[in-house]
């Protein structure tokens, strides 16, 4: 095989992903030395076509990044105005009372914004403090170091064949080298999973847990909006099949953002998520709400639930882990946005003082402290237990267990259960399709519920079809010979995107790969029983084309 040589370019600090967390490290940065060269690859075909999220904003890190931001124009224009809970059954709703819930809970303060919208402001105020960024432009590669550091990486590499070899227009990319690399690829990042693999980053720690997100944008009867309106639900139509729930949030424009969530540590191999979202939005409750509605945009991706106990060792020699790519939501709260950007300013601020006394390709232990002992580590340390008593007992003792859990660790500042174990990883947890039924689920209307392959055309979803599929099969032979006897071969349903199909029967059978349907959710890299899917990068500006997620 020809060695491939490709230019390199120098900079301080380099930063893969334009997403909160990337972009406020680049900000802090600017801000603290305007003279730092600083550098972020956004693998999305602009800053924000990959961005996905509910999303009811604490202002917390933004406040501390840029104070100013209404000033300056900031996508974040509507406050909270009502905050409800609801427990659902098949035909009706209970409200729980807001009284019963700890402080923390209350979204009163925050705002529902579009994160793809603040990720594109974001970016303006950015590069104009002199941040380079290059959108459509994947990061395939670690450059490492020759004692094991995080020297840089690979990007921008185009026009590979099918096969993997070079084409004819193939570009090689540049190698973008930097005293210190910031991986902020967000959840199950490829580069990251590499990092933690090969320093042991998560020695110790509980395996990351997670859960899938779905989104739609519906542009509903603007009799029925109301601007600021904050709604979450739990039960129906999961039960006791999953965990999970839904969110509502009435944004600007008349515009819904509603979304459905499902912990990826359910056992029936036979569940579909996309499914489950779809059968919710023929709840009363909710259709009443979408009628005469349209849907304008759709989306799915993976969410990090592992929090305090699974977050693994931020800082590595040559870089650091950030915002999701760290696993720093708060899961009852439904919230990341706010220590991403956090994470991004702990970071910079590490970064800047290592690079101020003349360090470079060493570990950032200071930004592991700042993380673990700051803002962060106390937001997510006093929620730990509410996902793993959720896991053990299921939805109702978990919301009385896991709410006085969340009121001794507030009032208390303890927890009488200590910190609870997650125990197996998602893919673990699917059993045998012997020990399940099938599911019966309802067709789609057309109205109100989609198929996958008329809702995937709603995230303006593109590949390249002539590149090498970026989803990958460690041994071809497994989802044949192993997942579909054992487990009615679980990717056909859990996959929002209609990626995986099993095309013939019998003798005949065969596994499928549609990966232009693919939006970049990494349900695939996550919920494989047999650990058998690697989700890589396409290139680059290749996937969703998010509007304002």
């Amino acid at each position: 095989m020809t060695q491939i040589t490709r230019e390199a370019m120098e900079y301080d600090v380099v930063i893969v992903g334009a997403g909160p967390a990337g972009l406020s490290a680049a900000i802090r940065l600017k801000q603290l030395d305007p003279d730092l060269s600083v550098v972020v690859m956004e693998k999305g075909s602009e800053v924000g076509a990959h961005i996905l999220s509910g999303a009811v904003l604490d202002t917390c890190g933004l406040d501390r990044l840029l104070p100013d931001w209404k000033d300056r124009g900031a996508p974040v224009t509507t406050p909270v105005s009502s905050d409800a809970f609801y427990m659902l059954g098949e035909a009706g709703q209970v409200r729980v009372p807001n009284a019963l819930m700890p402080p923390l809970m209350n979204n009163h303060g925050n705002y529902i914004v579009s994160m793809g919208n603040v990720c594109r402001w974001m970016a303006e105020q950015a590069e104009a403090l002199g941040v380079e960024i290059f959108p459509g432009m994947s990061c395939s590669e670690i450059v490492w170091g020759e004692n094991g550091e995080v020297r840089g990486v690979v990007a921008g590499e185009f026009g590979k064949e099918a096969d993997g070899t070079p084409g004819p227009a193939y570009e090689p990319g540049l190698e973008l080298l930097g005293k210190y690399v910031f991986l902020s690829e967000g959840v199950r990042g490829s580069l990251s999973k590499q990092v933690i693999a090969r320093h042991g980053l998560d020695a110790g720690r509980e395996p990351q847990k997670y859960g899938l997100g779905m989104k739609e944008i519906w542009e509903i009867d603007p009799a029925k909006h109301r601007p600021g309106s904050v709604t979450h639900t739990m039960g129906w139509p999961l039960g006791g099949a999953a965990g999970g729930g839904s969110f509502i949030y009435h944004a600007e424009n008349n515009q819904v953002y509603l979304g459905f969530v499902i912990h990826l540590n359910y056992k029936n191999p036979y569940l579909s998520p996309y499914m489950e979202f779809q059968r919710f939005k023929h709840h009363p409750m909710v259709a009443d709400l979408l009628k005469g509605g349209k849907r304008v945009a759709y989306g799915a991706r993976a969410i990090s639930e592992g929090g305090w106990q699974s977050i693994p060792q931020t800082a590595f020699p040559g870089g650091a882990l950030l915002g999701c790519s760290a696993g720093l939501v708060n899961v009852p709260r439904i919230k990341g946005n706010h220590n991403a950007m956090l994470s991004g300013i702990h970071a910079a601020e590490a970064a800047h003082a290592a690079i101020a006394a003349g360090r470079s390709g060493d570990t950032l232990a200071e930004y592991d402290a700042a993380l673990r002992n700051g803002p962060v580590g106390r937001d997510l340390k006093r929620v730990r237990n509410v996902k793993p008593l959720w896991s053990r007992y299921g939805l109702m003792a978990s919301l009385g267990l896991g709410g006085f859990d969340m009121w001794t660790n507030t009032l208390l500042g303890l927890s009488l259960f200590g910190t609870l174990k997650h125990g197996k990883t998602d893919a673990a947890a699917t059993e045998p399709a012997a020990k399940h039924k099938p599911i019966d689920y309802p067709k789609p209307d057309g109205r109100l519920s989609f198929d996958r392959l008329t809702n995937v055309s709603f995230s303006m979803t593109n590949h390249e079809e002539s590149q090498p599929p970026h989803l990958r099969l460690t041994d071809p032979a497994i989802p044949i010979a192993v997942n579909l006897p054992r487990y009615a071969e679980p990717a056909q349903r859990y996959c929002p995107a209609g990626v995986y199909e099993v095309v013939g029967e019998g003798a005949n059978a065969r596994f499928q790969i549609n990966f232009q349907n693919c939006v970049h959710c990494k349900t695939c890299d996550i919920k494989d029983p047999s650990q058998n899917i690697v989700w890589t990068v396409p290139q680059g500006g290749d996937g969703p084309n998010y509007p304002n997620m």
